[in-house]
């Protein structure tokens, strides 16, 4: 019942805020709530703060004891929905899928036929002769085939 009412009141917050989407949700068996979100452009501390509020001011502590937690996905959280890679266009990612582990800059992010690109540059021997050559490599990938991403953060 509790758990029902904080999802409804969480889905009533994101109505408001078209740019903001929900990672992950739970509701804890000591009434501790959790909310990750992610948005088309970022998530800061204002936004958390505004979920955040929506939910607490349409409960009742004395009815239900509770603690609440919103929170960004942060930097290096893995990608989970194919909406979090446009963001990223231009950024290094880390892919792991069935065929091997990529890392690359992310080039597309297209949503209509949920696919990315990455592309990267590596070495490789000559074709003829000695030595090696540096090549642009490519490579397009399905949302689907993908099963970790993650963002590569450089210092």
């Amino acid at each position: 019942m509790f758990k029902e009412k904080v999802s409804e009141l969480l889905e009533q917050a994101l109505e408001q805020r078209k740019d903001l989407f929900l990672l992950a949700f739970s509701v804890g068996a000591d009434n501790k709530i959790k909310v990750v979100l992610d948005g088309d452009d970022g998530v800061n501390l204002k936004d958390c703060m505004e979920v955040s509020r929506a939910i607490e001011h349409n409960l009742d502590r004395e009815e239900q004891d509770f603690s609440l937690e919103v929170t960004s996905a942060g930097a290096a959280a893995p990608l989970v929905l194919f909406r979090q890679y446009p963001k990223n266009l231009g950024r290094t990612l880390e892919i792991c899928t069935e065929d091997g582990i990529f890392e690359g800059k992310l080039t597309l992010a297209d949503a209509a036929s949920e696919m990315i690109a990455l592309e990267w540059k590596a070495r490789e021997p000559k074709p003829v002769g000695k030595g090696k050559h540096t090549v642009q490599k490519k490579k397009e990938i399905a949302f689907s085939d993908i099963k970790e991403a993650k963002v590569v953060l450089k210092f």
